[in-house]
């Protein structure tokens, strides 16, 4: 797979709210959605998503195969890089008219659906037009909001530690399943050390790894309605961040920025880095070395907070034509064809159907699939944490600020109150 796809579904999730933060979405008008009719009762919806050229080129081979199983149904497809989407979409959803069916993605369900844009999908199960059947570990769920059906997973995913395994196997270091945070600290110690580079890129701005820790400790970082945690509890992760590089267990954030997009793993400043585990592809086509994951560390060798996410796809309320909408969902999240084409592109297949009907041969996507049954066999996928309305914005400034700290352009203090500041302005409009 192509580097700049691996790249640019790292910036969906890691980095992808710094894009979007500042575009405000005012009330939408009362206009008809998109989608139009013909004569002869064929239909035309309209169907957008991001990423790169090759994602584009494997979902319009779906939708060839969907109107062939559905030759009423035309729909017609746009694809944007990650910001340009959110820029079209905001521009469409606020004159009344977005596509009949979009990508989304969890931290953008409350927002939209309180800006009167996201279709409640619910009736359309009722009817019998779209399936919530069949779905891989409680991903079903994963979509409702409030009761409301808001979202349809299409892949899954769960954070985890990408090591480069030559590395940990030259610093004597066996990462396993319910290890902890004290064990964490003595493997970086002992990579820097015996392999000569940091042990770790460091967290900074990693939300969801924050998140994780936060949810090991009965905190999480959103509630329903705004932040799980305090200031003192960030700059604390904060504290430990900046320590870390100073020790360098952590690589230096300057030399970070410098190398990027290329990671600080496959550039041979890190050992390993916290990231989605459907990323870890990425690692191949950039580095030179053997790259593998991880168990994500623990508080007390038991709980470590994990939950599967996903890109799911949601529909307008304004669409007029939400029965061949439901049509179009059900098709591409349950057909085994589509998982054929599609791979782990978004993740891997949300619906039992088409994980059985995709069985990579390749090492990296093997160790996926492998991963991710790992997590369901030992038990730690916990539901997800609900993000409020405004948490892209807090998702931006989360990683804006841990960039400017690593790079010492703030101080904890100062990073830690701007943060809290932007944040609550954001989940208070």
């Amino acid at each position: 797979m192509q580097q700049n796809r691996k790249v640019e579904r790292r910036t969906i999730l890691k980095a992808g709210g710094a894009s979007v933060a500042a575009l405000g979405l005012g009330a939408t008008a009362t206009a008809c959605g998109g989608g139009s009719g013909a004569g002869d009762g064929t239909v035309t919806i309209r169907y957008a998503w991001w990423g790169a050229e090759d994602r584009a080129k494997r979902i319009n081979e779906t939708v060839k195969l969907f109107e062939k199983k559905y030759p009423k149904i035309k729909v017609k497809t746009d694809f944007q890089v990650y910001t340009d989407f959110w820029k079209k979409f905001n521009t469409q959803a606020s004159g009344g008219n977005p596509p009949d069916v979009f990508q989304n993605a969890i931290g953008f369900l409350r927002k939209y659906d309180a800006k009167n844009v996201l279709l409640d999908l619910s009736e359309q199960v009722k009817a019998g037009n779209l399936s919530m059947d069949g779905f891989r570990a409680g991903l079903e769920k994963f979509g409702e909001i409030d009761g409301k059906l808001l979202g349809v997973p299409v892949g899954s995913n769960s954070m985890a530690l990408v090591i480069d395994k030559p590395v940990y196997t030259k610093a004597g270091v066996k990462p396993e399943q319910g290890w902890t945070w004290d064990d964490f600290d003595a493997a970086m110690k002992k990579i820097r050390d015996k392999a000569g580079r940091a042990g770790d890129t460091g967290p900074y701005n990693v939300m969801y790894l924050y998140d994780l820790y936060l949810r090991q400790n009965g905190k999480a970082f959103f509630t329903e309605d705004g932040l799980g945690f305090t200031e003192a509890d960030l700059k604390d992760w904060w504290t430990k961040a900046e320590k870390g590089v100073e020790s360098g267990i952590y690589a230096d954030q300057k030399k970070v920025a410098q190398i990027k997009p290329k990671s600080a793993v496959a550039a041979e400043l890190s050992g390993g880095e916290f990231t989605w585990d459907n990323f870890t592809v990425r690692y191949s086509s950039e580095g030179k070395s053997e790259y593998g994951l991880a168990p994500i560390p623990t508080t007390d060798g038991k709980k470590t907070g994990q939950y599967l996410g996903s890109l799911m796809l949601s529909a307008s309320k304004r669409t007029q034509h939400p029965k061949e909408v439901a049509q179009f969902i059900d098709f591409m999240v349950h057909d085994p064809e589509v998982a054929k084409i599609m791979g782990y592109d978004r993740g891997v297949p949300a619906t039992q159907a088409q994980y059985d009907a995709y069985k990579p041969t390749d090492p990296v996507n093997k160790e996926i699939a492998a991963y991710e049954e790992s997590l369901v066999a030992a038990g730690v996928l916990e539901p997800i944490t609900p993000h409020p309305n405004g948490a892209d914005v807090c998702e931006a400034a989360f990683l804006r600020l841990g960039e400017e700290l690593g790079l010492g352009k703030r101080s904890v203090d100062d990073a830690v109150k701007q943060f809290f500041t932007e944040s609550k302005t954001a989940l208070s409009s």
